[in-house]
């Protein structure tokens, strides 16, 4: 069932991506982890995207999002902020809820290839549903462009959520990552 609604996932996010103007495919690999994501822009500035975590870190969870982001885009830097709705299946709960967050990344003067950045949203309990009282994913990552369309990266990333009749917040996935993000 898992890996169906995984499946299914995906292929929402190829076909939203695919009405967009500008779009991009991400996949990464952690050592208890696998995400991929798919976001493409409405209009200029605005980008429409989605994507599933699946990790066995600790207990199993799989953590689906789907955001709208103001961004913007320089030779210098990428920048967004936005608004992403978060939906969390776990072994501890399951519950969604919307949050606000973004991404920031520098292109270093001397490597044009090489930029460096991260990203980090959060929802909190106000506008949570279910079991989900809060949660979060934050990340960093030092990227190389191979060519015009595809980055490689290595980064860090951390997701927990603190879920109602749990003691605390749980770490759902933590670690690093290895991924491919492919640009049209």
């Amino acid at each position: 069932m898992k890996a169906r609604l995984m499946l299914l996932t995906g292929l929402l996010l190829l076909g939203a991506a695919g009405l967009a103007q500008a779009s991009s495919l991400e996949l990464n690999l952690g050592p208890d982890a696998v995400q991929f994501e798919a976001a493409g822009e409405l209009v200029g500035g605005i980008e429409l995207g989605g994507g599933v975590v699946d990790s066995e870190y600790r207990e199993d969870a799989s953590v689906f999002h789907a955001q709208l982001m103001g961004t913007r885009h320089t030779d210098d830097r990428e920048l967004g902020v936005g608004a992403r709705w978060t939906h969390y299946d776990t072994d501890h709960g399951e519950g969604g809820g919307l949050g606000l967050g973004g991404y920031g990344y520098v292109y270093l003067p001397n490597l044009p290839e090489v930029s460096l950045g991260g990203y980090g949203f959060y929802t909190p309990d106000a506008i949570a549903t279910r079991d989900l009282q809060d949660g979060y994913e934050i990340g960093v990552r030092a990227r190389y462009s191979f060519t015009p369309n595809v980055d490689g990266y290595l980064g860090l990333r951390q997701l927990g959520a603190d879920f109602d009749d749990d003691d605390g917040s749980r770490t759902l996935d933590r670690g690093a990552q290895v991924g491919v993000r492919l640009r049209f």
